[in-house]
Order: C-alpha cells, then sequence, then structure tokens
C-alpha cells in the first residue's frame, strides 16, 4: 500500500520499486483527505493509478477502496474501465461502504445513517458490476439512477476487472460471495488504533469462518473467494523485522487469509518503518519461491 502524498517523481521510484521486489499487487487510497494527511500532501487515486499503470508492467494495480462517498457508480466504472486498458488488463477494484469523516462532510450537507450507508453501499456495488459488465446499462434504485448508460469499451478484463470488497458484517460479506473476488479485512471492525498482530488473529478467524458459511448459503466455493488483510492502520507489527513478517504471514495464512497488503514504510506516523525491511521481506519471499 502506497500512500498517495509524494510528488510524481518520489512516488514513481515506489511504484517501480514495488514492482522490481516481486509483490503480486501494489494499492494506494481513495480519499479527498484521511485521517493525520489532512492538513498534508495528498494526491486522489484515479491518476495515481494511471500513471503507475504507466510505469510498470507486471504487477496488479488497485485503490482501496472506492466508496460512495466520492463517486457516483457510472463515473466510477469509466474510469476503472480506462485505467484497466492503460494498465493492460491488471486492475483491480476495492469497494467498500466508506465512514463518516472529512470524505463525508466536504462535499455533502445530509448525514446518512448506518442502514443508508449499508443499503447504498450494496446498491452501488450492483449498479458498479452491470455497468463493467453490460454494452448498455439502466438502472432505477433507490439511492443511484443510471438512464441508459453506455459502456463502450468495456474492461480489457473480462468479464470485468476483479472486485475486492471490503465488509466485516454479514450483509457486506453476503456481497463479496455474490460480486466479490476478493474479500477485504482491516481485522477488528471500528478499530482507529494499531495493535500486535496477534491480537487480530481471533477476529480473523472469526471474519473467514463467517465469509465461508455465506458462501455455502449462496452457492459458492469459499475457495474462490481470495481473502486480502490490510495491515498497518489496526494490525501492527507485521513489518518490525523480516522474521515478524514470515511469522505474521504464517499466522494469517493459517487463519485463512490469502493475501497480506503490508504498507510502504513511512519515516514518521502513521506506518513509520524501514525500507530496507520491505526489501528484505521481499528477497525472503523470492528465494522461498525458488526453492
Amino acid at each position: 500500500m502506497i500512500v498517495p502524498e509524494d510528488r510524481w517523481p518520489a512516488a514513481r521510484e515506489k511504484w517501480r520499486r514495488t514492482e522490481q521486489m516481486g509483490f503480486d499487487h501494489a494499492w494506494t487510497y481513495d480519499h479527498l483527505n484521511w485521517r493525520a494527511f489532512r492538513a498534508k500532501d495528498w494526491f486522489t487515486a484515479v491518476p495515481t493509478l494511471t500513471a503507475a499503470a504507466v510505469e510498470t508492467e507486471r504487477i496488479g494495480l488497485g485503490v482501496l477502496v472506492a466508496s460512495p462517498n466520492l463517486r457516483h457508480p457510472v463515473s466510477l466504472a469509466k474510469d476503472v474501465t480506462a485505467i484497466d486498458d492503460i494498465a493492460d488488463g491488471r486492475l483491480i477494484l476495492g469497494l467498500g461502504s466508506g465512514a463518516e469523516g472529512f470524505d463525508s462532510t466536504m462535499t455533502r450537507r445530509t448525514h446518512w445513517s448506518r442502514r443508508e450507508r449499508t443499503e447504498r453501499f450494496a446498491e452501488y456495488v450492483r449498479l458498479t458490476d452491470r455497468l463493467l459488465r453490460q454494452p448498455v446499462t439502466s438502472f432505477d434504485g433507490r439511492y443511484y439512477l443510471a438512464d441508459e448508460v453506455h459502456s463502450y469499451p468495456l474492461c480489457r478484463q473480462q468479464p470485468r476487472v476483479p472486485f475486492a470488497i471490503a465488509a466485516s458484517g454479514a450483509r457486506g460479506m453476503r456481497l463479496v460471495a455474490e460480486h466479490g473476488e476478493y474479500w477485504v479485512t482491516t481485522g477488528e471492525p471500528n478499530r482507529f488504533a494499531s495493535a500486535p498482530y496477534d491480537e487480530a488473529l481471533p477476529v480473523l478467524r472469526q471474519q473467514v469462518e463467517a465469509l465461508e458459511k455465506i458462501c455455502v448459503e449462496v452457492g459458492r466455493d469459499p475457495a474462490t473467494v481470495s481473502r486480502l488483510l490490510v495491515c498497518g492502520p489496526t494490525v501492527g507489527g507485521v513489518l518490525d523485522s523480516p522474521d515478524a513478517f514470515a511469522d505474521a504471514a504464517g499466522k494469517f495464512a493459517e487463519a485463512g487469509i490469502t493475501d497480506v497488503v503490508v504498507q510502504w514504510p513511512r519515516p514518521d506516523e502513521p506506518f513509520p518503518g524501514k525500507v530496507g525491511i520491505l526489501e528484505k521481506v521481499a528477497e525472503d519471499l523470492d528465494r522461498h519461491r525458488i526453492t
């Protein structure tokens, strides 16, 4: 995960280096402002991912997560199609319900209740799915309207780009089971402080069990859903050392996690760390693949 805080000459090197180190995918956040960065440099996701698509060749590129706070599904789908084309079919679309905060108050007067946010997100996912799959879409929902939207061209990836859906409750996990290629978690819901990764394991096991149960209920093989854990915001200590990463990754795998996202280390809070440790982790992973 690369925080979009750097001007492009510096950011370019992070995206290039991430690919060179051999990671499977690289991500950025999708906010107008975010927490401690409100009064600091912050760039938006669409131009960042577009530039990253040009600067890389192999690595999967994704956003964690696009939400109803910022865009209508129609404009989101058009952006996604363009970036996937530039990236030659490497985009992963992260989707989440969003939360109260800067993104939800800068451009909107009305407060969304938790129920409305949940219902709105379900509509958001379903409409975005249709817009990316079919050439012409009409949709008349409670929250969103699409009137004969022509989606030419469609995604480079078919039938559409993969969805990485963030969810912790039953309704969100049902959306994952119905529409997601990835399920995304940050660990304990509504926690805004980092804790040692061992403390997250019971919650992760419970979440994975709940997801698998819902997949079975809707008739989907749970093994077809990748389980992606974003470390850093709540799950800490993963990049304290190469040994810590190896220990954490092993325990996450035992809990049912298939993909681990770590933050590109920063010189100060949030996500302080050493890039050298990330590089050593990459070396160890590469050596493990070879052997």
